[in-house]
């Protein structure tokens, strides 16, 4: 049984997902369990990520980069998740919201800031997060105030759940510029932020109960300047361009539901067909069977409209609907699939070292991150 077969697939595409299959087992699969239990940040398989070519590849050939579109980051998600969603978020995560400064940046800062990042000299990271406020993009409250003496932005304020602010090089943050109650879609911006900068203070969230491998951070900017040249695209768009790249995120989320249901469909599957009870193996119950082909269902399901949805994303055709759509489907199939993996397991279920146990953690936050699942719903309405 292949469950991320290539048939579904876009042929271009195939390369990069053997690449990404052949490194996953290599290096993320035999130390999952390692990196799980001790709760490390895996800088080993990190750098491997970038000496084969495989971190940071979205960035485009001008900058150093292979330009992998969002179908390819698709092809590399699934495969990397379903070997431990821990440490592939980590790989996902070193150019996290570079795309925003490719897009809508100046050629000065893509060379300085994107091009070291691609090379695999620097790690990055996007800043949006704050401890009170999380899917609502226009409620951010940390602020970026102009000096007009200097020219500097100076910043204030705190953000939460950062992927890479304490191991980034530099940070795309999401700040308050505005505050025109008739335009809530306009008072935001993004800004290019050192974490060497002056008044920047990062320091890693305690103990998850998933994705441990990974690690995110609690940031306290307190007068924080940067120069006036580090805006990203105009004062006022922020809102609007992160809305844009979201589409691309939460596709390759998907992704990352996709990986956690196949690692989930397959432990199940070679569970019950090992485990005896009653004189007969767990598969040979009908019940049983009948979980297994939910299962199958769903994840074909899922990933269907997935791959779909990429595309679409791709060709600017309606992103945001099947965007959320993708990542709404995707994750949720991968959340089921754990639970019905756990049941089967019965009481070896709860065994830390068990793979359908770290599994069954990891499925809990995609379905938050990139936008809570009831917001994607919402989206999905509005936009149908």
């Amino acid at each position: 049984m292949e469950l991320l077969a290539d048939d579904i697939v876009p042929e271009y595409a195939r390369d990069v997902k053997h690449e990404a299959r052949e490194f996953a087992d290599e290096y993320v699969a035999p130390n999952a369990e390692e990196y799980f239990r001790e709760g490390k940040y895996p800088e080993d398989i990190l750098e491997a990520g970038q000496d084969a070519g495989l971190v940071a590849q979205d960035i485009g050939e001008e900058w150093g980069g292979r330009g992998l579109d969002v179908v390819q980051m698709l092809a590399v998600a699934e495969e990397w998740f379903r070997a431990d969603a821990g440490i592939a978020l980590t790989l996902q995560l070193a150019s996290f919201g570079a795309e925003i400064v490719e897009e809508y940046g100046t050629d000065e800062q893509k060379e300085e800031y994107l091009r070291p990042v691609a090379e695999g000299d620097q790690i990055t990271g996007l800043a949006v997060s704050e401890p009170d406020t999380g899917s609502d993009l226009s409620g951010m409250q940390t602020t970026a105030e102009k000096d007009e003496d200097t020219g500097e932005w100076v910043l204030n304020g705190e953000k939460y759940w950062i992927g890479n602010g304490v191991e980034g090089d530099w940070l795309t943050v999401y700040a308050r510029t505005g505050d025109n109650e008739d335009n809530r879609y306009g008072n935001h911006s993004l800004f290019i932020v050192p974490t060497d900068a002056e008044g920047y203070d990062a320091e890693h969230i305690p103990e998850k109960m998933g994705m441990r491998a990974s690690k995110q951070a609690h940031i306290v900017f307190d007068d924080c300047r940067i120069p006036e040249s580090n805006l990203v695209g105009s004062e006022g768009a922020g809102f609007m361009l992160l809305a844009e790249f979201f589409n691309h995120g939460r596709t390759v989320v998907a992704g990352h539901g996709l990986g956690l249901a196949a690692a989930a469909i397959e432990e199940a599957w070679e569970f019950v067909h090992g485990r005896e009870e009653f004189g007969r193996t767990i598969a040979d119950f009908q019940a049983v069977q009948h979980g297994l082909a939910d299962m199958r269902m769903e994840f074909e399901s899922a990933r269907a409209l997935t791959f779909r949805a990429a595309e679409k994303v791709r060709d600017g055709d309606n992103a945001g609907l099947w965007a959320a759509m993708a990542k709404t489907k995707a994750t949720e199939t991968a959340t089921d699939c754990a639970e019905q993996g756990m049941q089967f397991h019965g009481g070896r279920s709860i065994l830390t070292d068990r793979r359908i146990a770290r599994v069954y953690r990891d499925v809990r936050i995609p379905v938050v991150y990139e936008g809570a699942n009831e917001i994607q719903r919402n989206l999905i309405y509005k936009q149908s």
